[in-house]
């Protein structure tokens, strides 16, 4: 095929590292409003004569954790009982088989380009497993750009995937389901002749709001190989689209059938249909999908026109109510008035959840889980305390905000799913407050303090308990629908866009991603502190957990930062402790996931070096710990977004989000022309080595 030239588009942004484009449609230009969290939380000043011992962090972080199970983005679940083809199995508690122990990571690095290409380390092969508008319901139409409709696109594997998981349907390694998050829609990359947003018709807007939500893929492996293909025979009966326009979801916990979720269309408010701005998510023990709604806010007009009581709540979530269309709105109440909230305006209330999707049960009702808070969620991801309850991690996704975590009430018992679905309905939500042992030597550059390392400790400031509301002057429906509103009343710490959580499957510890903050410490922001220690910050850093005692249900934890995101030759970066001059430069922290050895995987998005995004690998302990090194590289204005490894490790999936949304793109005039030659589309690869080895060996 012979391949479109690339026109020379604009990247540049006053926003960040981001085009304009990805600013308009993945978040609805957030950088250019005011930051929705506008509350005065003390950030540890009147704190910083109570230094906490560096030698007490150091012990505390040094105890073992006890994990009975782990659950998260990337861990492919081997079926716990009975047949998985049958809908019936649990994935297994961690879904990695017994490894032998800390292994290396041998690959070499991916030189940083701007190549409109999947690179991948050398030795490694590739190919691409699915892609926007490849069939997923058997009977789909062909995929025609200039023939695009609901019904086609509700049969079609959606837009802009961004969370992968790989659930196996046996023991073989062979046969799986692809589980994946529909993020956001570009139309400007969507539709040929595009000349505006408010120049679609409602076919259009309801072909792209199909084009949000989730697919479930039946895939098989290629025989000898670690490459991976679309089942493309037989019934395929696990495989559906989960859409934004007609799936209907159920309402879970303490918020179910209340006032603030009734609509006219839903007066019991207990059925809501679809899910929007799907990011990240985690793979639970018991073989279910979790999924974050992250910036539905978006997707809502008329916040001008709702009742004044609810206005504060709408800004606080980044939903204009100056003005009926907020700059970039899609305009959708043409095609249906429930994003309309001077009509229905209730119906923000019923978005921002965690959803939970059972791949194996293709009948079963989505839920959203009410227990679990609403706000941005950029993912969820479950450990199994000791005492057999589940915590859940997950971060608001938006500068300044918060972490949260949520623990069960009841307790996961191996084998028996049907009490297991029960478990995210009721339980108790924490927010995260950082205490600091350096809080006087941070002066915003970056730099490590005196005792040579960015650490602390930290407790969880329950939200909700015992089904009682923990915030002054609010009821447990109030504290749910509105929590960062909550969260404000209890002055936990704002935090650098915190994004996915995820558990070490080995150690028990917990990482965070958090991507970046431009405006920590500009004028009338919060300056930084000791676990956001640069001011300015367009690069981000990983963080670390150690939940005391090693119980993820307890209260109180300690932490330290191993890596601050940057340019390793500059020195407001750190690679715990490593050679700087063998590392490779690193921006925007997005997604993590971890291989059975206990080495952390980070994808970025957004990357402020002006080069493209990619896929990281880091070992965490031993004489290799800090030595960052770049496995992959995704195309030209793309984001990288997944990843997932196989249960043995030797397959790793991919998804390349938004290629070519560069600022000037279009369907007539693409910036790439990634995977097939032509047109951009957003789509999975799958990554493997020729010789059968472990992804990174």
């Amino acid at each position: 095929m012979t391949r479109k030239p690339l026109p020379l588009l604009s990247t540049g942004h006053s926003g960040g590292s981001r085009s304009a484009m990805t600013c308009l449609y993945r978040c609805g230009n957030a950088c250019d409003h005011p930051v929705p969290n506008e509350s005065g939380n003390e950030y540890f000043g009147d704190m910083a004569r109570a230094e906490v011992s560096r030698r007490g962090v150091l012990q505390a972080a040094g105890a073992g954790a006890i994990v009975l199970g782990l659950a998260g983005a990337g861990v492919a679940g081997a079926p716990e009982a009975a047949s998985a083809a049958s809908g019936e199995a649990e994935s297994a508690a961690n879904g990695w088989r017994p490894g032998r122990g800390p292994q290396p990571l041998t690959f070499g690095a991916v030189e940083p380009n701007t190549a409109d290409a999947l690179t991948v380390a050398a030795g490694y092969a590739q190919s691409v497993v699915i892609r926007w508008g490849d069939a997923v319901v058997p009977g789909a139409p062909a995929f025609d750009a200039y023939q695009q409709s609901p019904a086609a696109q509700e049969k079609q594997f959606g837009y802009n995937n961004d969370f992968v998981a790989i659930l196996p349907l046996d023991h073989s390694d062979r046969h799986a389901l692809l589980v994946c998050n529909h993020e956001y829609t570009n139309e400007e990359l969507m539709f040929p002749g595009f000349t505006g947003l408010a120049n679609l018709t409602v076919e259009q807007q309801k072909t792209a709001i199909a084009a949000h939500g989730m697919s479930v893929v039946e895939i098989e492996r290629v025989l000898g190989t670690g490459q991976w293909r679309p089942v493309t025979h037989g019934r395929r009966a696990y495989n559906r689209r989960i859409t934004a326009l007609s799936t209907k979801f159920r309402l879970t916990g303490p918020v179910a059938g209340t006032a603030s979720v009734r609509t006219a269309a839903d007066p019991a408010g207990r059925t809501v249909i679809g899910t929007l701005n799907n990011c990240s998510g985690g793979v639970t023990p018991w073989g279910t999908v979790l999924s974050g709604e992250e910036n539905f806010n978006q997707y809502f007009v008329g916040a001008d026109g709702a009742p004044e009581e609810a206005k504060d709540s709408l800004d606080r979530y980044g939903i204009s109510t100056a003005v009926r269309y907020p700059s970039g709105s899609r305009m959708w109440d043409k095609a249906d008035p429930r994003f309309d909230l001077t009509v229905t305006p209730n119906e923000a209330n019923r978005f921002g959840w965690i959803v939970e999707v059972d791949p194996f049960d293709p009948d079963s009702t989505p839920r959203k889980h009410t227990a679990l808070g609403r706000f941005k969620h950029e993912a969820a991801n479950i450990v199994i305390a000791p005492d057999g309850r589940v915590a859940v991690y997950m971060g608001d996704d938006e500068r300044f905000d918060y972490l949260y975590k949520f623990v069960s009430h009841k307790r996961y018992r191996p084998g028996d799913k049907r009490h297991n679905l029960t478990l995210l309905e009721s339980g108790d939500l924490y927010v995260a407050k950082f205490r600091y042992t350096s809080a006087a030597d941070i002066d915003g550059s970056g730099r490590l303090p005196g005792d040579g390392a960015f650490d602390g400790s930290g407790v969880w400031l329950p939200l909700v308990r015992d089904n009682r509301s923990m915030v002054e002057g609010m009821t447990v429906e109030q504290v749910l629908v509105h929590t960062r509103l909550a969260a404000d009343k209890i002055g936990p710490t704002k935090m650098d866009r915190p994004e996915d959580v995820e558990a070490n499957p080995v150690t028990g510890r917990i990482y965070v991603a958090l991507t970046n903050n431009t405006q920590r410490g500009t004028a009338d922001k919060a300056p930084a502190d000791e676990v956001n220690p640069r001011n300015v910050n367009k690069h981000g850093h990983i963080l670390e957990l150690v939940e005391d005692g090693g119980n993820h249900a307890g209260t109180t934890f300690t932490w330290s930062i191993p890596i601050v995101c940057g340019d390793p030759a500059d020195p407001a970066t750190y690679f715990a402790g490593y050679d700087k001059t063998k590392v490779s430069r690193i921006s925007c922290p997005d997604n993590v996931m971890f291989d059975r050895s206990g080495n952390l995987w980070i994808s970025t998005d957004g990357n402020a070096f002006g080069t493209n995004d990619g896929l990281f690998a880091v070992p965490l302990s031993g004489p290799e710990a800090g030595h960052l090194k770049q496995f992959l590289t995704v195309p030209k204005g793309a984001e990288t977004c997944g990843p997932a490894l196989t249960g043995d490790g030797e397959s790793l999936f991919v998804a390349v989000q938004h290629p070519g949304e560069i600022s000037g793109a279009s369907w007539d005039r693409p910036a790439s022309v990634w995977p097939d030659g032509d047109h951009a589309k957003p789509g999975i690869a799958v990554v493997w080595h020729p010789d059968g080895r472990s992804i990174g060996r």
